[in-house]
């Protein structure tokens, strides 16, 4: 590749590509779909609320992938956040104290991921995968193998499918946050170059196993405030809830072009993509399509969004 190849190859932002493929799958269903409703303002609205969840997952998982990691709790995490909610607003708690405990919780749940993570060297595969087991039985224990009602005490008015949404505005501010965090501290610079190369970063003088601790910490964080927005669509809580969701988060950061291997992401590509899968499925029910249709049209998506981002490192590289 040629000096001005590569040039304009690194000045092309990350998430040109995911924004190109939203812009465009978008644009097919507002054809298709009958009657044109795809472009009906309250379409549009009840997708924002809907990609909130996994748009504010799909922050703290950009994280944790950039530094080399994955996390395959958040499913689990999330419905542990409704049910401790519940239970506590059942309880009596006041809606303040009881979003403050299961944030907390949250929180420290992914502090002690991080810990294994990043002081224990665990394999992040392995400690999440049994970390999702173990949240997901003690959110059918806590809740007694079944739902939990509860007075949402207005809970369920944060997030609404109208532009006065408190979720979906507080989702923007995360992520704006976030992506000023990640591309503009030293924390994200450590965050870079912890999954770009590990053993380079110590000799740095960076803490690795730190910024791991931190990087879990704050994308259970996040996960938690994703759990407090789904609790208030759902306004009990639910221990069977979002089964699978990480799966969904992991697949909207990959999209969002954020490899595997770490080094590399960005939280405005993977809002994208986590706006992609919800206008896929959005689309897809629109036009009558059966679920597992959705299912395969989004692994296709994901097979050419890896396949494009390894076709472009490889021609960078050259």
């Amino acid at each position: 590749m040629s000096a001005l190849a590569s040039l304009r190859a690194m000045r092309r932002p990350a998430w040109l590509g995911p924004f190109v493929a939203l812009l465009v799958v978008y644009v097919i269903f507002a054809i298709i779909t009958p009657e044109h409703s795809f472009l009906r303002s309250q379409i549009f609205l009840t997708m924002a609320r809907q990609s909130v969840v996994l748009g504010i997952c799909a922050l703290g998982m950009t994280l944790i992938i950039v530094t080399g990691g994955i996390d395959l709790s958040t499913g689990s995490l999330v419905a542990l956040t409704t049910v401790v909610l519940a239970k506590m607003l059942k309880d009596g708690s006041s809606p303040v104290v009881a979003v403050a405990c299961a944030v907390g919780v949250a929180t420290a749940v992914g502090a002690f991921v991080g810990v294994c993570v990043g002081r224990f060297r665990l394999m992040p595969f392995v400690v999440t995968l049994g970390t999702m087991a173990v949240l997901r039985g003690s959110a059918i224990g806590l809740a007694s193998e079944q739902k939990i009602d509860c007075d949402p005490h207005g809970l369920d008015h944060v997030l609404e499918a109208s532009l006065s949404s408190p979720g979906i505005w507080i989702a923007l501010g995360l992520a704006t946050v976030v992506s000023l965090v990640l591309g503009y501290t030293r924390f994200g610079r450590h965050v870079f170059a912890v999954g770009s190369n590990e053993a380079a970063a110590r000799l740095c003088g960076i803490d690795s196993g730190r910024v791991k601790i931190l990087v879990y910490a704050l994308s259970s964080l996040l996960v938690g405030i994703a759990g407090i927005m789904e609790f208030s669509t759902l306004t009990v809580g639910d221990p069977t809830d979002s089964v699978g969701l990480e799966l969904d988060v992991i697949a909207a950061v990959v999209i969002g072009g954020a490899p595997l291997a770490g080094g590399e992401g960005s939280i405005l590509g993977s809002v994208f993509g986590a706006l992609l899968i919800i206008v896929i499925r959005t689309g897809a029910v629109h036009m009558g399509m059966p679920s597992w249709v959705q299912y395969i049209v989004t692994g296709v998506i994901i097979f050419v969004a890896v396949a494009v981002d390894s076709a472009r490192r490889r021609r960078t590289r050259s």
